[in-house]
């Protein structure tokens, strides 16, 4: 094979792969909602407690305040308490993403915090245990009323 021929099979190859690529590129990164960051999963530490984000199924993130800021955090509990002590805690804009208790391996459902259904009776990180779900369930609560439950806790 001369080397024309060569370059223009390599090229023509080059070009077929680039989409295909890409999309195998994609696979395994889960898309995250609009406003979120990555989190470095064993590194990032929660903004509340300290403690390593390692748990997929009960993280969470906040995105608010005076800058736009992100915040990561282990245990929806720790939110609740936290954001109980921002003075913007309660604004509207404020947006809260917490993942899915049902995350398995290395990926993560993410849902919007006020939006999920909370059901208790899980071992969380920092003991508050709720574990987030998307569609209502038998003694799953409101996010209002897991975020009360957990004040009460006082921990």
């Amino acid at each position: 094979m001369d080397r024309r021929r060569f370059l223009q099979e390599a090229t023509a190859a080059g070009l077929t792969l680039t989409p295909l690529a890409a999309l195998l590129a994609a696979c395994g990164h889960s898309a995250l909602p609009d406003g979120m960051v990555e989190v470095k999963w064993g590194r990032d530490t929660c903004t509340r407690c300290s403690m390593a984000l390692s748990d997929r199924r009960f993280a969470a993130q906040v995105r608010g305040g005076p800058n736009d800021a992100s915040f990561k955090f282990d245990d929806i509990g720790c939110v609740a308490v936290w954001l109980k002590a921002q003075p913007w805690g309660k604004d509207a804009a404020t947006r809260i993403w917490v993942a899915d208790v049902s995350n398995h391996g290395d990926s993560v459902r993410w849902l919007e915090a006020k939006a999920a259904q909370y059901v208790g009776g899980k071992t969380s990180p920092m003991g508050y245990n709720f574990g987030a779900v998307a569609m209502a369930e038998a003694g799953a609560v409101d996010f209002d009323t897991m975020r009360q439950h957990v004040l009460a806790k006082g921990i």
